[in-house]
């Protein structure tokens, strides 16, 4: 069986990336791609109390559990499953059930710290930087925090002030050095994310055709 190819999507918060992803995974059909979240792979932090864990720094790698996203990263590449992690953001707590993953031909792995861990990026085949405004990325992080992770605008700021933005200008900034491809505007850049797909597309063609080939050999 032929190890499943890698793409890294890299990119500060808000930028897009998700947006990326889906299109990729909408172009190329669920069915091809396996989609890893390292927003999935917070450190559970149920052992401390609930307003520390508010004001934890979630923009550090040491704030994600990259063994275990390393793990299964390289069990999924290898076409085995993966018991994938489901996290609370609103108590940042890792809950007790999974979600089994079978491996897929593509899998994306999607997060702002993925080319700060060597290991990931040992593991890419082609590695993607979303690159979006600040100002941009910050308008869309407060609207997400505060529909989806019952944060309010006061919080939302001051976290951004205290770790997101220096932890960005540290380590996501930098990689984007690391990159491969670089796509302006996330969701925005129809052109681009149109030529990733398609080069998708074609590995995934020539795949089939050399399987068949040894199929009928």
């Amino acid at each position: 069986m032929n190890q499943s190819f890698i793409i890294g999507i890299c990119g500060g918060t808000g930028s897009g990336k998700t947006t990326v992803a889906r299109a990729i995974l909408e172009a190329v059909g669920a069915g091809e791609v396996v989609f890893l979240q390292q927003d999935s792979y917070y450190r559970n932090l149920a052992d401390m109390p609930l307003d520390a864990r508010n004001h934890a720094n979630f923009d550090h790698p040491d704030a994600i559990d990259n063994d275990l996203l390393v793990e299964h990263l390289r069990l999924l590449k290898s076409g085995n499953t993966a018991e994938l992690p489901i996290y609370d953001f609103r108590t940042h707590v890792r809950r007790e059930e999974t979600a089994r993953t079978v491996t897929k031909p593509i899998i994306i792995v999607e997060g702002i710290l993925i080319f700060a861990e060597p290991r990931l990026l040992t593991e890419m085949d082609i590695k993607v930087f979303v690159d979006t405004p600040d100002d941009i990325r910050f308008i869309r992080r407060m609207g997400r925090d505060i529909a989806e992770r019952g944060r309010t605008v006061e919080s939302v700021v001051e976290q951004y002030l205290a770790t997101v933005r220096p932890m960005h200008q540290q380590f996501v900034e930098p990689s984007k050095r690391i990159a491969d491809i670089i796509i302006p505007e996330g969701g925005h850049n129809a052109v681009g994310i149109e030529l990733l797909s398609v080069m998708i597309q074609r590995r995934l063609a020539r795949e089939s055709t050399v399987n068949q080939k040894a199929r009928s050999v």
